[in-house]
Parts: structure tokens; C-alpha cells; sequence
């Protein structure tokens, strides 16, 4: 019998995320999930007219194959990834983890070619900005480790974050875009020493609510990529390359990162040398998901953390362009509620969010008790 929560995600997914219309095609990229939300998935887009592809993998046969794939395996793939792609006018990416650390033996070069073909020519060149897509994370044993939580405590948390009404969301975030829009200097204050400024003028600013990642929650932009000046120190672990990195501090100088130090400093360093983009940023933005309240070394969800801010290392989007290349995109994480140190946002000399909740009247729908 099929949970009835998987349905609701499946619907969600495929009726609000993607939009899906009769006649179009859905590619459903299904990684170490269960077997029967990639069958749902399938149901609920027949039934909505659409015609789905699936391809199914696995991180332990990924691991595989970037142990042992050269460049040119590489490029056969995205080849024939990319012709897939080309062809579908949706995506789901469903991503389950039974290991979180599965990719992190393999070696910074090989992860290298998978970053430079697969991923940059299939989804950077080609599903991001030619799809309606939509990513999720699927919960696991170990996905519920990392958030230190009992396997069913955290699935009953994971579909009330993912089945949120992002429609009311939606509405909330416009007031905030519009004043981002608007903004020129942003001056960031935080945990540490954390004190930075830079500017976000004339890059639009994206709200992000369930329409390319579930969980969902966050409104970006980009900085103006020589604006910024001094110091960040994230205070979450973050896992990349299938390394774990905490206690990651940067200090720019107009841009760029001119130092940088971790619990692993080597290879926090070793990512940003990745290509000469690395060192600068591609992405600002807030997280506002009320339901995600600390970090768990994921991404999809500690980028939604309600009061948090990330600032990332690497490539821009194209609908928030500041004219920044990288294989990179890190989405380092800073949280400013108050059992995290506490933070401040300034948008030209306004504070706009104090301690993780916004401060002004027309922005204060997107704090925690008011999205819930």
C-alpha cells in the first residue's frame, strides 16, 4: 500500500513544481530511492498527461564509476545524458543517500571530470535553464543521522517540510524581492568576526518557493562579483566532494577570497583553486523554511534554514548573473538566530533582519510563526 504521503509529494512535485501539461515529456532521475515514490511519480504524470522517462542509479555504483572513469567515459556519458535531456521538457531529480559519504574517498581530480562533463554540460548548460525542474532529497537512515534524529522522526519531518504551502510562500517573499531589487550596499554581521559588505545592484532577486527544490525557501541574487570586503565565518558543517568541512572562514578582499581556513583547510583550499572562479562569489540569498531550523550537512535543506544567509564560493546563475564561471558552486552556510550567535542584515543602512527575524512590517509574513 502506497504511503499517501509519498502521493502528496508526488503531486506536488509534478502538478505545482514542474507544471507538467499533457503532451509533455518528464525525465524522473531517481537515486537510491524507493522503488515505489519513482512508481507514483510515474503514475501521477500519466495521469496528468504527461509522458515519463526514468533513469534509476546509485551512489555506490556512482563511486564506481568516478573511481575509474576516464575523461573520455565521461563525455560519452554526457553525451548520451544530454541528448535525454534535450529531449524532455521536465525534470525530478529524487536523490536518496544510504551513505552521506559515499564520494569521499574518491580523488578531487576524478570528481574533477564527472564536475566538468556530466554535471556542467547536462545540468548547468542544459536542465537549468531549458527545463521546468525540480530537486528533492529522499530520507534514509543515514540522511537521519545527520540530522541526529530517529529514522521515523525524521520522515515525519521531512514530508511536513516538503509538502508546505509554497503558494502562500510565494506571496510572502514579493515584498522582500522588491526591496532586494532595489538594493545597493548589503552589510552582513554575524557570528565570529563575521562583518561584510557588498553590493547587489542592478542583479535581480529569484524567490525560490517549490518551484526547482523541495524543501524549499530562500530568495537569491548574486553580488557584484569585485563588491566584496571581509570577513564571513560560517558556523555549519558543510559536506562537498564528500568531505566534511566546519568552522569554514573566508576573507574577501574586492571579490576574491584571499584566505581561507577550516577543519580541513587543505581541501577547502583545493576546491577553490578548482578554476580561477572559485574565489569569487556567484550567490546570496536567505533562507526563510520555518521547519528547518539547524543544519544536517545537506544541502537542499541547510540552504532553506530559517534565519540563515549563504554566500557562495563559485559559478552565478543565469537569472542572477554577475558574470562569474566556475565548475564550483558551494552554498556555505550562516545561521543568525539567536542559539547561533545571533547576525544582523542591512540592506542600505536599514536593518532588515535582526537575529533571524525581519524587522520591518511588510517582510515580517516570512518569519517562522507566521509561514508555519
Amino acid at each position: 500500500m502506497i504511503d499517501p504521503r509519498m502521493t502528496k509529494l508526488a503531486e506536488t512535485l509534478i502538478n505545482y513544481s514542474c507544471a507538467l501539461k499533457a503532451g509533455e515529456k518528464i525525465l524522473i532521475e531517481a537515486i537510491d530511492v524507493p522503488h515505489e515514490f519513482t512508481c507514483e511519480c510515474v503514475r501521477v504524470a500519466r495521469e496528468s498527461g504527461g509522458s515519463p522517462l526514468v533513469t534509476l542509479k546509485s551512489n555506490q555504483i556512482n563511486r564506481a564509476l568516478m573511481t575509474n572513469g576516464s575523461e573520455d567515459q565521461y563525455n560519452l556519458m554526457a553525451d548520451v545524458e544530454k541528448l535525454r535531456m534535450d529531449n524532455v521538457q521536465c525534470y525530478i531529480g529524487a536523490r536518496g543517500n544510504p551513505n552521506v559519504s559515499e564520494l569521499s574517498d574518491v580523488a578531487n581530480e576524478k570528481q574533477k571530470i564527472y564536475e566538468s562533463t556530466v554535471w556542467k554540460r547536462v545540468h548547468i548548460e542544459t536542465r537549468v535553464p531549458k527545463t521546468r525542474w525540480v530537486v528533492i532529497r529522499w530520507p534514509s537512515p543515514s540522511f537521519s543521522q545527520m540530522a541526529d534524529m530517529s529514522t521515523e522522526a525524521f520522515e515525519d519531518f521531512y514530508f511536513d517540510v516538503c509538502t508546505l504551502d509554497y503558494a502562500k510562500m510565494s506571496r510572502a517573499l514579493q515584498p522582500l524581492k522588491k526591496r532586494m531589487d532595489a538594493t545597493n550596499q548589503v552589510h552582513l554581521k554575524g557570528p565570529g568576526d563575521t562583518d561584510l559588505t557588498f553590493s547587489i545592484k542592478g542583479i535581480p532577486a529569484i524567490p525560490c518557493e517549490g518551484r526547482h527544490n523541495i524543501p524549499d525557501g530562500e530568495i537569491f541574487t548574486a553580488p557584484v562579483k569585485n563588491s566584496v570586503n571581509g570577513v564571513i565565518q560560517y558556523n555549519t558543517p558543510t559536506l562537498y566532494r564528500g568531505t566534511t568541512h566546519e568552522n569554514v572562514r573566508l576573507v574577501f578582499r574586492e571579490g576574491k577570497i584571499v584566505e581561507a581556513t577550516s577543519s580541513n583547510t587543505d581541501a577547502l583550499n583545493a576546491v577553490l583553486d578548482s578554476d580561477e572562479g572559485a574565489r569569487y562569489t556567484g550567490e546570496f540569498a536567505l533562507g526563510i523554511n520555518p521547519h528547518i531550523t539547524r543544519a544536517m550537512k545537506d544541502t537542499l535543506f541547510d540552504e532553506k534554514i530559517s534565519g540563515s544567509i549563504h554566500l557562495t564560493p563559485g559559478a552565478a546563475y543565469d537569472d542572477a548573473p554577475n558574470g562569474n564561471e566556475s565548475e564550483v558552486h558551494w552554498d556555505l552556510v550562516m545561521i543568525q538566530t539567536p542559539e547561533y550567535g545571533g547576525g544582523e542584515i542591512h540592506f542600505d543602512g536599514q536593518l532588515i533582519r535582526k537575529d533571524g527575524l525581519f524587522v520591518p512590517e511588510d517582510l515580517r509574513p516570512l518569519n517562522p510563526d507566521e509561514l508555519k
